[in-house]
């Protein structure tokens, strides 16, 4: 598949594990090769796990490409966001093993599956954008408006507060989180449990739940490019 995300499937899981240096950064060719192995594991009928390298699941985008020019940062920023869309509407559940530390955009991933485990451990978790100078983009705000707890909400996006794990579980970034060696076997029984699903009622039904979500980050991926730009 690719050497930025490895791809394994098995009894119909695909385990898709982000490999990009120490922060596991989102560039353009991960978030490529993000969508080739989706595609794969969409053409597979498999369940998705996405998960990360040990103590990390990504510290965001790549910040060679946010500071090289306005335009590659909007159209990372834009490909990055239909990516979170794309996670929203899989037609097969989405479920994040998260390893670690999990900033900006890779807390926007945690909040674009459909089940996230975490680790516990002395791991930040959160949106980060506001303390680094960044405005949060539009799709960022319609997304953690969406998926996080309304108590959390201003702390994480006006706020940028960072949250351990179990306090990331209340605030509505994790669904649950265990011990390190415990994570590979807790995504996976996740995993063998959803796929007892009926795949099409899950496919509709996700997509009736989040029918406005996805009309409301469509229009908000048009602004941030108008915006951004």
């Amino acid at each position: 598949m690719s050497e930025l995300i490895t791809y394994q499937l098995e009894d119909g899981i695909a385990i898709l594990t982000l490999n990009n240096g120490k922060v596991n950064a989102i560039s353009p060719a991960v978030i490529e090769a993000f969508n080739q192995a989706l595609d794969q594991a969409e053409q597979d009928r498999a369940v998705v796990i996405v998960t990360g390298q040990p103590g990390i699941l990504s510290g965001g985008y790549d910040l060679k490409v946010m500071t090289s020019g306005p335009e590659n940062a909007v159209n990372l920023v834009a490909a990055g966001s239909t990516l979170a869309r794309r996670m929203l509407s899989h037609p097969y559940p989405v479920i994040v093993a998260c390893t670690g530390h999990a900033v900006a955009k890779g807390a926007f991933i945690l909040l674009s599956a459909d089940y996230r485990i975490g680790v516990d451990g002395p791991f930040q978790i959160g949106l980060n954008e506001v303390a680094i100078g960044m405005t949060m983009h539009h799709v960022g705000i319609e997304l953690a408006r969406d998926r996080l707890r309304r108590s959390a909400f201003t702390r994480s996006v006006v706020n940028a507060e960072m949250f351990s794990p179990r306090d990331a579980v209340d605030a509505g970034f994790l669904d649950k989180i265990v011990a390190a060696e415990q994570l590979q076997e807790a995504a996976l029984e996740a995993a063998r449990h959803l796929k007892k699903l009926n795949m099409t009622a899950h496919r509709n039904t996700k997509l009736k739940v989040r029918k406005q979500l996805l009309e409301t980050l469509d229009r908000s991926i048009e602004l941030d490019r108008k915006h951004l730009g």
